[in-house]
């Protein structure tokens, strides 16, 4: 009897000690956030995922009242961002403008990767989906990517490409492999150098996410020839598909957010709903769009799904490349 009665004042402790905890987690949640949340874009500032980042801080701000600051940590394909938030606390207050690269493709392309990110991130929500453009100088005589095979076929001491990053690299390798190519490619420490040396016709093509593309080839800069999306993209409805070439040859990339993992659930679910909020939001989605970014809006549970199947697409990418780490 005595036994019993412990047992049940303990019993009933516990679940005082839960509905407090309980409790004061969802005022936590309720509350959150109650601060300035520094969103870190791991690429230089005024590039695409950068104003990708400042659109979606300013809807926030205007919907939810949040102050957002974008805070630029550029450098090492994007590790040297992503590590900053991996450091941070998980409280909320830090969140990763999370790419491709830094889930999926980093941990393929460099040996000694100062971070995990199935480990050490939650991914919370996705933003958009954007392809890679194969893209030639204005005045170059390829016009198709057909075109510029044959020349490379026939003089490959004559066609170069240019890539700015590793995971910019995995492309034109695929075209090689796709194509049985043997042409050489030069590294760049960003697409600015890139774009110069393609109009002085040191370099022949390069592959540029739609993003960077963009206003380069609505300018006139750059004259597309072939996209690595699975369909054409609405920016440019009748440049073909590389794999309408070379079936199976598709390359995808993706903006979202992540952050730290011990990031409390009801702030994932938030943030989640937050985002795809503003993916559905007839200006923000106009917005991205003129960006590049094919707006995407997935529940939490179906985005951390999406970047497990990334991970094994860019896996099986880079090995088809046939791509050392670095």
């Amino acid at each position: 009897m005595f036994f019993s009665s412990v047992l049940h004042r303990f019993s009933l402790s516990i679940l005082a000690l839960s509905a407090l905890a309980t409790g004061a987690n969802a005022i936590a949640a309720d509350a959150w956030p109650t601060k300035p949340v520094t969103l870190v874009v791991p690429s230089a500032a005024g590039g695409a995922a950068d104003l990708t980042a400042r659109t979606l801080a300013k809807y926030l701000s205007q919907a939810h009242g949040m102050n957002v600051v974008v805070e630029n940590r550029a450098g090492a394909g994007g590790i040297i961002g992503t590590t900053t938030v991996q450091k941070a606390a998980p409280d909320g207050y830090t969140l990763l403008l999370s790419t491709n690269s830094t889930q999926s493709a980093n941990q393929f392309l460099y040996k000694n990767l100062p971070y995990n990110a199935a480990r050490d991130f939650v991914d919370v929500a996705m933003i958009g989906k954007f392809g890679t453009v194969a893209v030639v100088a204005p005045d170059s005589r390829f016009n198709t990517l057909a075109e510029l095979v044959t020349a490379a076929r026939e003089t490959p001491e004559k066609v170069f490409f240019g890539y700015y990053s590793s995971s910019s690299q995995v492309p034109a390798e695929l075209l090689k492999q796709y194509a049985s190519l043997k042409v050489e490619g030069a590294a760049y420490k960003n697409v600015t150098q890139i774009l110069t040396d393609l109009s002085g016709g040191l370099i022949q093509f390069a592959f540029v996410d739609y993003l960077t593309a963009m206003g380069q080839i609505a300018g006139g800069r750059l004259k597309p020839i072939a996209v690595t999306g699975q369909s054409p993209s609405p920016s440019w409805p009748k440049v073909p598909t590389t794999q309408s070439s070379y079936p199976g040859f598709v390359v995808e990339g993706w903006l979202g957010i992540s952050a730290p993992v011990g990031t409390p659930d009801a702030v994932v679910t938030t943030m989640n709903g937050f985002v795809r909020e503003a993916v559905n939001d007839a200006d923000t989605q106009q917005r991205f769009t003129q960006l590049g970014l094919q707006p995407q809006a997935m529940d939490a549970a179906a985005f951390k799904a999406f970047v497990v199947q990334d991970v094994q697409r860019w896996k099986g990418w880079v090995e088809t490349a046939k791509i050392e780490p670095q």
